[in-house]
């Protein structure tokens, strides 16, 4: 019995010393969405709809991109378990590569299209004029948003999470920064309103690049990074994982777009209570998230020692973690909603509105946390394209559906549209673990 309490202790600390950094820097993330939102929604519904419309359409455009960042992290853990150390940083290099090949010039599209696209998805003309110029700005940024996240990939893979957090920690303080600088105009310079955020995003973004090619100069050289080209098979390699991660990426993110825009179909109020139960959720989400990618990369490192057990166990272990730790973050949004959302909606017909779902996803948060962790074990052992498909059919074929019918067609109200949201996702977590439990994964080849 103590040799399996010493064995169990020294697993839980094993994921501990590669998930806390991550979950670090995805917290990070979360405190500078919800002093986003604080500092925007001073500033009225309008421009906190703008600001939350504007960074979901961002996350669509660039989603595909950042899906190399699974490539990276499956193929650099595989190779770390193989003993192969020279080589870790060779999956990088091409995520890096990819990026610069799809980022550029579709950044440059996507930046002229907005003024013509973005009035298609809200109503309200106010919400347009801000949006335009925000969700632009925004859009400079996506090169080097996808390489920050190939970067992220590799990180993560060699056990050197601790600078993924420090480099989003150095992002996020130059990000609130510039945020209190832009948006209101301290110091003299412009008032900017909401499109300050979009600027103030955009360049901390672009730093922390600049931070992270400094750190693969000095700590993955001798992996190989940016020495020579990666020859085909790793581009091929890149590819076949990417090319279902990015695309599951993309839809998920194109649907969460067409979410908010359903929900606009009610009303302004509704669509500023969702731009704040979206930052809020990422409270939970990223932490189980954080988990996830801890279990990639240990799944990937024992298949690359060819240990299918050891593979097993870990996405069942790193999931109960997982689930254990955003129960107990969501506590507060069960027993207090009221005082959280207060921080953020003004109008207290828009506050009512989103008590309820808050409680809901409080609730049930935990078990989402075991699906997302799976899916991340999934992608570690290379089953990249069951996962495609569970996400996109369940919802594109479940969820929009339902809601659009719930919400716009039969009036039935803004909860009901938030409790389909939690049942997809649930069912979602039953078939990831499914999946984890058949172990068609163990025979993937990455």
């Amino acid at each position: 019995m103590g040799l399996v309490n010493r064995e169990t202790t020294a697993r839980w600390r094993k994921v501990l010393t590669l998930a806390l950094p991550i979950m670090g820097g995805m917290l990070s993330q979360n405190v500078l969405n919800l002093v986003d939102s604080a500092m925007v929604g001073v500033l009225g519904d309008a421009s906190l709809a703008a600001v939350g419309m504007g960074g979901m359409v961002n996350f669509v455009v660039s989603s595909f991109i950042m899906g190399m960042s699974s490539g990276v992290q499956a193929m650099a853990s595989r190779r770390l378990g193989e003993g192969k150390k020279s080589e870790t940083a060779v999956p990088l290099n091409g995520g890096l590569l990819l990026v610069l090949a799809i980022a550029v010039p579709w950044s440059c599209v996507v930046w002229l299209l907005v003024p013509s696209f973005f009035p298609w998805l809200v109503d309200d003309p106010e919400v347009v004029g801000i949006g335009v110029p925000y969700l632009q700005t925004r859009v400079v940024a996506m090169t080097a948003l996808g390489m920050n996240f190939a970067f992220r990939g590799y990180w993560n893979a060699v056990n050197r999470s601790s600078l993924y957090m420090r480099t989003l920690v150095f992002m996020h303080v130059i990000n609130i920064a510039l945020n209190g600088l832009l948006i209101y105009g301290l110091w003299g310079l412009p008032k900017m309103g909401a499109v300050g955020a979009g600027w103030a995003s955009a360049i901390s973004t672009w730093l922390g690049t600049g931070y992270y090619f400094y750190l693969g100069f000095r700590r993955a050289r001798p992996a190989g990074f940016l020495r020579g080209l990666p020859h085909g098979q790793v581009f091929s390699g890149m590819m076949r994982l990417a090319i279902p991660t990015g695309m599951q990426q993309l839809f998920f993110a194109l649907g969460m777009t067409v979410f908010h825009w359903i929900v606009g179909q009610l009303g302004t109020r509704e669509l500023a209570a969702t731009s704040v139960l979206v930052t809020l959720l990422l409270v939970g989400v990223l932490p189980g998230m954080g988990f996830g990618l801890a279990g990639m990369s240990l799944v990937g490192q024992a298949l690359g020692r060819k240990d299918v057990a050891d593979a097993r166990l870990w996405g069942w272990q790193v999931a109960a973690l997982a689930s254990a730790v955003v129960s107990v973050l969501m506590i507060p949004g069960l027993i207090a909603p009221h005082w959280i959302l207060g921080v953020f909606l003004h109008d207290p017909v828009t506050l009512g509105l989103a008590e309820g779902p808050l409680r809901l996803l409080a609730l049930t948060l935990g078990l989402d946390a075991v699906g997302m962790v799976l899916m991340n074990a999934l992608f570690g052992a290379g089953d990249n394209r069951r996962v495609m498909w569970i996400s996109i059919g369940l919802q594109w074929g479940l969820f929009l559906p339902c809601i659009y019918l719930v919400g716009p067609v039969l009036g039935w109200g803004f909860s009901w549209i938030w409790t389909f949201q939690v049942g997809y996702r649930l069912i979602q977590t039953a078939l990831f673990s499914w999946l984890w439990r058949g172990g068609g994964w163990t025979a993937i080849r990455v």
